[in-house]
């Protein structure tokens, strides 16, 4: 059996399809929907069965056919300050799961984060969602070495694509420039910020289905383990991906907003992935830029226009 926690979620769901597309049907969704509408995400999906995560880690030391853990779970709203339900849902879950899978040799594979690195390169995470994803991948690197099981955590720059509709103000922006040139005829970007001109802020944009197929690729080298960043390897512009929403419904037009004061001191204006240690390891597939991923996307969610 595979357990994907976080199955109705974004990232979740995708791995899910995907373990179906290679004829995997003994799976195990785990998750919290109390958001119910994230039901939607599973429709089109084939598993064994669902648990509430509550009820899953109560229960998880009576399972014994585990052959591994897609621990995608979490709290991940980058603007909760409840430190005690951030470290709660993030932290010790993810330690709980951690050592079940040390100790029945199933293979863990988790969703990190890139917000790991806060405004820059260096690990120096500016919120508490950062901060317990960087916790727990200290915590996970003291056993790299020495554990048989396959540990395997993957820090994702900014991820977008098909079922991400019900994270609300944290889906992507590419989501919600289609949100607006669905009900108008402005795409909304932030003025420049950082030194960075109006809509050039940049990000390392990452299509889900390049992020599921990363996931599936460890599965299927069960002798890779370790911490790696899942990024293209490029910086595109919020600006590129307004265009390629703006050109995907051959309408549309860009304006600026004013930068929110409460991101002030909070807020990535680049990021990067540096992807030589995946590279490394073997990985080789490529990736979607934004324009391919941003087209696909949209045809998925809007039709073939």
């Amino acid at each position: 059996m595979i357990v994907v926690t976080g199955g109705a979620g974004f990232i979740g769901s995708n791995i899910v399809k995907s373990l179906n597309k290679r004829g995997y049907t003994d799976i195990l969704v785990v998750d919290n929907l109390t958001k119910g509408e994230k039901f939607k995400n599973l429709v089109d999906c084939d598993i064994a069965d669902y648990q509430e995560k509550d009820i899953f880690l109560e229960r998880l030391d009576t399972y014994d056919s585990i052959e591994a853990i897609f621990h995608q779970g979490a709290c991940s709203s980058t603007t909760e300050w409840d430190g005690h339900y951030i470290m709660t849902n993030n932290y010790d879950y993810s330690k709980a799961l951690l050592h079940y899978c040390l100790n029945h040799n199933a293979a863990f594979i988790y969703a990190s984060s890139a917000s790991v690195y806060g405004d820059g390169k260096v690990e120096l995470p500016l919120n508490m969602y950062g901060y317990s994803k960087f916790l727990f991948d200290k915590y996970v690197s003291s056993f790299l070495t020495s554990c048989k099981s396959q540990i395997v955590g993957l820090r994702y720059f900014n991820v977008y694509g098909s079922r991400e509709q019900h994270k609300g103000t944290m889906a992507s922006v590419a989501y919600h420039f289609n949100q607006q040139l669905l009900t108008g005829d402005e795409v909304k970007l932030f003025e420049g910020t950082d030194g960075y001109a109006d809509g050039e802020q940049r990000r390392d944009f990452i299509y889900v289905n390049d992020v599921a197929n990363i996931n599936l690729w460890f599965l299927d080298n069960p002798d890779k383990s370790g911490i790696f960043n899942v990024g293209t390897g490029r910086s595109q512009t919020f600006n590129d991906v307004a265009r390629a929403v703006i050109a995907w419904h051959k309408r549309g037009k860009i304006k600026y907003i004013p930068f929110p004061e409460h991101l002030s001191g909070r807020y990535q204006s680049f990021t990067q992935a540096d992807i030589s240690a995946l590279h490394n390891i073997g990985y080789e597939n490529s990736f979607y830029t934004v324009e391919e991923g941003v087209k696909d996307y949209l045809n998925n969610i809007n039709g073939n226009g």
